[in-house]
């Protein structure tokens, strides 16, 4: 059976990134978090205590970093690891969730990355989630998912997931960083984002995982029937 890419796109804390691995491990694709790759980006630019402002410091610096995922087969989750270094407990704080966005709106940065990104998916069999796959990264991407669900639903989920973590939060904060991020996601200049017409749309404010998730399988095999 022939592969093809699958974009998912949208706002922070939908779950784009459970979804995409769990269509990963079905399908037996490989799975790429662009977000955990600004993020970890963000690691680096916060513990070298870079100017968030020094574009060309913080691209030049993005430029020495390899990414890799890997799977913890004591979790079965895809972890990232920085030249070497397993990341993914330390990228996940609100520390770094304030300031990815901003590192993410940097031109050079993101053009680094995408080139990365379209360097993997050139064999097929990619679920990549981001801000920009559908429309950037994998403009020709055969399934193109856009994942939204209501602020406040997001902010819980959010909360939950910092405070299982161990991270003392409140939601009143973890609703303002998801606001932040929004705004700056759909204003940045470079690769905004935003729902294009050709996108499936999955709403799943009120959706069980179970259910988000055979929708997404059932638009995979109506994809792959086409293909």
């Amino acid at each position: 059976m022939s592969k093809i890419n699958i974009a998912i796109d949208g706002f922070s804390s939908c779950g784009k990134g459970t979804l995409a691995k769990y269509m990963a491990q079905q399908l037996g694709y490989q799975f790429i978090d662009s977000g955990a790759m600004y993020r970890g980006i963000t690691l680096r630019v916060l513990e070298r205590e870079i100017d968030i402002n020094d574009h060309e410091a913080i691209t030049a610096m993005a430029a020495e970093l390899e990414f890799e995922f890997k799977i913890n087969h004591g979790n079965g989750r895809f972890e990232l690891y920085l030249n070497e270094e397993n990341v993914e407990g330390k990228i996940r704080n609100l520390h770094v969730s304030n300031s990815v966005s901003e590192v993410a709106a940097i031109s050079g940065v993101r053009r680094q990355l995408v080139l990365a990104q379209q360097a993997i998916g050139q064999n097929k069999g990619v679920v990549m989630d981001g801000r920009d796959i559908g429309t950037v990264v994998f403009p020709d991407a055969e399934l193109k998912i856009f994942m939204t669900a209501k602020p406040e639903v997001r902010a819980l989920r959010r909360f939950e997931e910092l405070n299982s973590a161990g991270h003392e939060v409140n939601m009143d904060e973890v609703l303002a960083n998801l606001k932040k991020r929004d705004h700056i996601d759909t204003h940045r200049e470079d690769s905004p984002l935003y729902l294009a017409d050709y996108y499936k749309v999955l709403d799943n404010s009120d959706l069980t995982r179970e259910e988000q998730n055979s929708i997404a399988m059932r638009w995979v095999r109506e994809t792959l029937k086409k293909s």
